[in-house]
């Protein structure tokens, strides 16, 4: 392969990998969004002690979610990494958006909950329903 076709095929490479880094991000901004809705739904309702329990199980299962976006966005981001460290050089794994050679180095997805970025946004959505259902739930009063 000449060097044109080879920064050609860089760029095409880098883009499709930074369009896919994009939908992730999006995607973890999307469940934040949905996580807040979903929770401020449910205390709309000023249900009882027992149904107000249920937030902390769609919480935890959007905190999931959004760790494994971000474990996978952040693969992606060492599959960027190395396509423009090695692209030039070598073919391998030519065009391959499959970024599981990566993986083994990510934290896994309950290490990546405990991330300081997720950690603070469903640490304090979890704090603050708990304080909800102890004190202002309709029964503790």
């Amino acid at each position: 392969m000449d060097l044109i076709e080879r920064k050609k095929d860089l760029l095409k490479e880098i883009d499709l990998i930074q369009a896919i880094i994009n939908r992730m991000s999006n995607t973890s901004f999307l469940i934040k969004g949905w996580a807040v809705t979903m929770i401020s739904f449910i205390f709309s309702f000023r249900a009882n002690e027992t149904n107000l329990v249920l937030v902390v199980i769609p919480l935890l299962l959007f905190w999931f979610l959004d760790a494994y976006f971000l474990r996978q966005e952040r693969s992606y981001r060492k599959l960027y990494q190395w396509v423009i460290d090695n692209r030039m050089q070598d073919d391998s794994y030519l065009f391959s958006l499959n970024p599981s050679r990566f993986m083994q180095d990510e934290k896994s997805i309950f290490k990546t909950m405990l991330s300081i970025t997720l950690l603070v946004f469903y640490g304090v959505a979890l704090l603050l329903s708990i304080i909800y259902i102890i004190f202002f739930s309709p029964n503790s009063i």
